[in-house]
């Protein structure tokens, strides 16, 4: 998870340590994100740590399905990233990390495309553009963690 498609990031009024507790919760997720609509943890977790499996719920249009993630990283306040599977299929990785500032902290967003050729032709023959609907997609979540963050 060393390399990423796309990273974002954003200014927030808050401590690192508010909005590691926001990324890091999956039920509140499907309150920022245009596609995730949360999410649950998996084999007797019941919150966040290193190695910790989730199942992801997400929806785009019509269509619905879930995904099982397992946590990559984990460091309070700093760090929260996951390995996001489909069935036996690698579809992505995610990252947010939290460096603090004068104002709060920065939130940066990061995503790196893992899923196989087969999937990439499947969305261009579909005419969807997953980059650049991640790229909007992660605007909007970082924008919506922020109000939510400094209210």
């Amino acid at each position: 998870m060393d390399s990423f498609d796309f990273s974002d990031s954003i200014e927030i009024a808050a401590s690192p340590d508010v909005v590691f507790a926001h990324v890091s919760d999956l039920a509140l997720m499907g309150s920022w994100s245009p596609e995730n609509t949360g999410g649950q943890w998996l084999e007797g977790a019941t919150g966040p740590s290193l190695g910790a499996r989730f199942e992801g719920t997400n929806k785009n249009g019509e269509d619905t399905w879930s995904t099982t993630a397992i946590v990559t990283r984990f460091e309070p306040a700093a760090a929260f990233g996951f390995h996001v599977t489909w069935q036996e299929f690698d579809i992505s990785d995610w990252l947010f990390t939290m460096t603090a500032t004068e104002v709060g902290c920065e939130l940066r967003e990061s995503w790196s495309d893992r899923r196989p050729p087969s999937f990439l032709a499947e969305d261009a023959e579909a005419g969807f553009d997953r980059a650049a609907f991640t790229k909007t997609s992660i605007r909007t979540t970082l924008e919506r963690l922020k109000a939510t963050c400094e209210a």
